[in-house]
């Protein structure tokens, strides 16, 4: 298996992921630079932001340094895209988009954290070596292949996207097709599609079809002759969940990894095949091969292809391939339903699932007085913020430990206690944080349940 991995073939596949790559990094970062910077203003230094566990340090820098940023980091995604300076622009874009993920938590989506893994793979893999400003510049990188493990990889991390999704809809509410029916009932203002969203069968449909699309596509891609037909599903699947949901950059991604799964070379079959009815693809497919024809086949060999480095890639690869097989599963060490507790939710592909809203104050008490202070939320996080907040216990710990660094600031000896009731897939509200558990005093563990989550009411 691990000589497999070393195989050559065709390059065509990595170049046209390469493209695809950085039209959707530019267009996720153009988004984010106007509407949470500029008009929501997420990235205020001077506010309050939600941030992950063990990258803290994330910070967002003052203006016009952020905007800075945000264009720079644009600008690196063009030139992942036309494939110049790529070793160094793909590993600097890796890492600027990979702060924006780590800047707001309460902005945390599946697509944005499989973008940061794609990003730093991509920077280890001979993209850019056909078809690319830097070959253009040094004919001598050309190379018309690359070794099987710089496409399987990518296969891989879209395969456990679709598989893990899949596992995490055998659930209950999922299979009575909760909470779609009430997603789709809100949708049916729509244009066009909004009496189709209507119908009652509309939402089992959507259900079911989508379950076993994610829990059989990746076996049905891996064969010929139901490949195509599991494509075109994946096709129809992403457009009406773009159609329906605004969940950004996320189907164009799934569709540029999922054609992965064709023969590597299906990018140059699709121009072999289109460039007699069109003079340009012709022209440019001559030009391009002319200015690139001094380059050898072994002028600049691909170190991701070097026998020395096989160990090195090996277990590299064995790693993010366990980590990824491993983390998802995560959940099943907290009791309860992952769906309320949260404790396990995110890195494991649990995408659009359920249904929560919820709503509560904080009350600070000073151990020392005894005087008291009701908090309101919304008056110190925005509206996102403040909706995630309320469903997400590590962030209802953080604002906690929040309140009572002001407090202690204010030369009180805090507490923090949470009044807060939730919604799981609009069934009846419940308590959701112990109020009698002072949340300053509390600190959040990955492998350990905190009992201060209260479990749902049945």
């Amino acid at each position: 298996m691990i000589s497999r991995l070393f195989q050559p073939v065709p390059i065509a596949s990595l170049v046209f992921f390469r493209i695809a790559f950085g039209m959707l990094g530019f267009a996720d970062v153009l988004n984010t630079y106007i509407y949470y910077h500029w008009m929501v203003d997420a990235y205020d230094p001077e506010k309050f932001q939600f941030r992950f566990y063990g990258f803290e340090w994330a910070h967002p820098l003052p203006e016009p340094f952020m905007s800075a940023f945000f264009l720079v980091l644009c600008g690196l995604a063009i030139l992942v895209m036309l494939g110049r300076w790529y070793p160094v622009s793909s590993f600097l874009f890796a890492l600027g988009f990979t702060y924006t993920f780590l800047l707001e938590k309460s902005h945390y989506l599946n697509h944005g954290y499989l973008f940061c893994w794609i990003s730093f793979l991509m920077a280890v893999l001979p993209a850019h070596r056909q078809f690319s400003a830097d070959v253009l510049r040094r004919p001598e990188l050309k190379s018309d292949t690359a070794p099987y493990w710089s496409l399987f990889l990518l296969q891989f991390l879209m395969g456990v996207a679709y598989f893990y999704g899949g596992i995490a809809k055998l659930n209950a509410d999922w299979l009575n097709a909760i909470p779609l029916k009430q997603w789709l009932d809100q949708k049916a203002g729509k244009p066009v599609i909004g009496p189709l969203l209507a119908q009652d069968w509309m939402a089992y449909f959507m259900a079911y079809g989508g379950l076993i699309l994610d829990l059989t596509v990746v076996f049905f891609l891996l064969f010929r002759k139901t490949r195509r037909w599991a494509f075109a599903a994946v096709l129809f699947f992403h457009l009406m969940n773009h159609l329906t949901f605004n969940i950004g950059i996320f189907p164009f991604l799934s569709v540029a990894l999922t054609a992965l799964y064709f023969p590597p070379d299906f990018p140059l079959r699709i121009y072999r095949k289109f460039k007699g009815r069109f003079p340009l693809l012709r022209k440019m497919g001559a030009w391009w091969e002319k200015r690139t024809a001094s380059a050898g086949p072994a002028d600049a060999p691909l170190w991701q292809a070097a026998v020395r480095w096989r160990p090195a890639i090996s277990a590299g690869i064995v790693a993010l391939v366990l980590f990824h097989l491993l983390v998802p599963f995560r959940h099943h060490l907290f009791p309860g339903d992952v769906a309320w507790t949260e404790e396990g939710h995110r890195y494991s592909w649990r995408m659009m699932l359920r249904s929560k809203q919820g709503y509560g104050t904080f009350t600070v008490r000073d151990k020392k007085t005894g005087k008291e202070e009701v908090v309101e939320p919304e008056d110190w996080l925005d509206s996102k913020q403040y909706r995630k907040m309320y469903t997400h216990p590590d962030m209802i710990l953080q604002f906690a430990h929040h309140l009572s660094d002001i407090y202690r600031e204010k030369g009180w000896n805090p507490e923090v206690f949470a009044d807060i009731r939730v919604q799981l897939n609009f069934r009846d509200y419940h308590t959701y944080i112990d109020p009698s558990t002072d949340l300053a005093r509390e600190e959040w563990h990955f492998f350990r349940h905190s009992d201060w989550i209260l479990p749902e009411e049945r």
